[in-house]
């Protein structure tokens, strides 16, 4: 593939291009992985602390289902592995499925691509260009990873295992991503098949592991992920390294039928047939609003569908929160803490409150970003060129920015109160409380989407870092009270000033005031309302 001409040159574009958002990806899942060690160093360092761990986590079915059995509780990189190997594998998976759709599908669409061509390129320079980039930024995920764990202390072989496992699972899913992108004529299309490959792979280990505690169910061998699951990185039984052979098979598979797709179609076209679309629109669609709606809904849709099974998980294990505690001093001393063993479920529910409001934050970027990927496609300059103004048109997709993740959050909420009030017998109570709870985070999505506006409309070309700040958020939330960083540090993300709903309150969790909010609200229209000038007074798709 190096001898392909002009591969060189595209993947240098491609990794420029890219210089924000992989380096993001590569801190916020070696971060995560590396703070999980020193989380499970510092929380369970005695070896029946972890035994108790893993069985309460492995009589657990949701959180087999999200994590998968705790196999092996004799070192803390074993734990660690159980803690981020799958998730972390699905998460490179969709980072990779990103940056592949985004050097492929996308380029056609804008028509750089076809531009492109027209100089001394190869056909296949592009696509190989862009598993070249995804390629490198797997690469310095497994780098990162093996090296980070070693340092900490952990064996040279399960770090190495764990770095493959992590970075096995972004290059199989950019692979599959590869294909999607051939097939299809739109790179929203491309991205919601391959995401929905991955989240199908995910969901059906889910289920098997939920089934089997020694992940020995038929669900699990079917899903490429539970391939990875059983790599087993530090179990004392030694690595399973061949199950990185049917991995590399698939990656290797989907990459010829990529290359195979490619040759057979024109740029521009995709192997499915677009379906035309009625002479003339529907009266609904009579405006930008309308418009942004049908451009945006299928993103709503599948959003409302993934929060409304991370409430029912969060919800169905609520009420074993005190089972997975145990006798652990030392998590005993951090709940006291946090508000004392009477409000140990409304700690653990207004710690599942900030992830789903930071998780939610990634769909307001995409619904804010939505708006740069109008101007470069020209659909900005189609509806402009009717008698609609900028700041109507970029109201149009930031009312789904501000409007969705409250609806979002409300959906996530109102699950996770269904799930865990039918446990209690007590659904009429739990319902609104832990809905409003869920939503109470949404003040912090809008400063995260304000921040994306201003970016917009000032720096277009920054807009992407948007994801470097979701990033940094999220790495605050969940690093930042383990690793001890300063609260000054702390308090640049939003989410940290939010009180932790519902109930309880301590010198980390919040209570319940009107002032954060009101604050968060001013930092927020603040920056729509800078971010929105700069539209009005820059040219469009400046620095495209």
């Amino acid at each position: 593939m190096s001898a392909v001409a002009g591969t060189g040159t595209l993947t240098k574009l491609a990794l420029r291009r890219d210089r924000l958002m992989i380096p993001g990806w590569l801190y916020a899942l070696a971060a995560s992985v590396v703070g999980s060690a020193a989380s499970f160093r510092s929380l369970y360092g005695e070896q029946a602390q972890r035994a108790d761990l893993a069985r309460s986590m492995n009589a657990t079915g949701p959180l087999r289902a999200l994590y998968g059995p705790v196999y092996d509780w004799n070192g803390i990189g074993a734990l660690t592995a159980w803690r981020m190997g799958v998730l972390g594998a699905a998460l490179a998976g969709l980072m990779s499925i990103l940056l592949v759709v985004r050097h492929t599908r996308d380029e056609e669409e804008s028509g750089r691509q076809e531009m492109l061509g027209a100089t001394a390129i190869d056909r296949r320079a592009p696509l190989t260009a862009a598993l070249s980039a995804a390629a490198t930024a797997n690469a310095a995920i497994f780098a990162v990873i093996a090296a980070g764990m070693a340092v900490l202390g952990q064996p040279p072989a399960g770090s190495v295992a764990l770095g493959l496992q992590i970075a096995g699972g972004g290059l199989m899913f950019g692979a599959i991503a590869a294909v999607t992108a051939q097939v299809t004529e739109s790179a929203r299309l491309a991205r919601g098949l391959a995401g929905a490959v991955l989240g199908a792979a995910f969901l059906l280990r889910g289920a098997g592991d939920a089934a089997s505690v020694d992940s020995g169910s038929a669900a699990v061998w079917a899903s490429p992920l539970g391939w990875l699951e059983h790599l087993r990185p530090y179990d004392t039984g030694g690595e399973s390294w061949w199950v990185l052979l049917p991995t590399a098979a698939l990656t290797a598979a989907a990459v010829a039928a990529a290359y195979t797709l490619a040759a057979r179609r024109d740029c521009g076209a995709g192997l499915l047939p677009s379906r035309p679309g009625p002479a003339a629109g529907a009266r609904r669609l009579n405006g930008p609003f309308a418009l942004a709606w049908r451009l945006q809904r299928g993103a709503v849709y599948g959003w409302a569908a993934g929060l409304a099974v991370a409430g029912a998980v969060y919800g169905s294990v609520t009420r074993s929160v005190g089972d997975l505690i145990g006798d652990n001093a030392q998590v005993n001393d951090l709940i006291e803490r946090m508000g004392g063993h009477q409000g140990l479920t409304d700690s653990f529910l207004a710690m599942s409150m900030g992830l789903l409001g930071t998780t939610t934050g990634v769909y307001a970027v995409q619904s804010v970003l939505r708006l740069r990927g109008e101007e470069n496609g020209l659909g900005a300059e189609a509806v402009l060129a009717h008698p609609v103004g900028r700041l109507r048109w970029a109201a149009s997709h930031l009312a789904l920015a501000v409007l969705g993740p409250a609806v979002l959050l409300a959906v996530a909420g109102a699950v996770m109160g269904l799930i865990y009030g039918t446990a209690v017998s007590d659904i009429g109570g739990q319902v609104p409380r832990l809905a409003f709870a869920a939503v109470a985070q949404a003040p912090g999505v809008w400063v995260l989407a304000g921040l994306g506006t201003l970016l917009f409309g000032l720096l277009p070309r920054a807009a992407p870092g948007t994801w470097g700040l979701l990033a940094l958020f999220l790495a605050l939330g969940q690093l930042g009270p383990v690793l001890r960083v300063p609260q000054a540090v702390m308090d640049l993300s939003p989410f940290t000033h939010l009180p932790g709903l519902p109930g309880g309150h301590s010198d980390r969790v919040l209570p319940l005031s009107a002032t954060p909010y009101l604050w968060l609200l001013l930092v927020a229209a603040a920056a729509f309302a800078v971010g929105l000038a700069g539209l009005r007074r820059r040219d469009l798709a400046a620095g495209a």
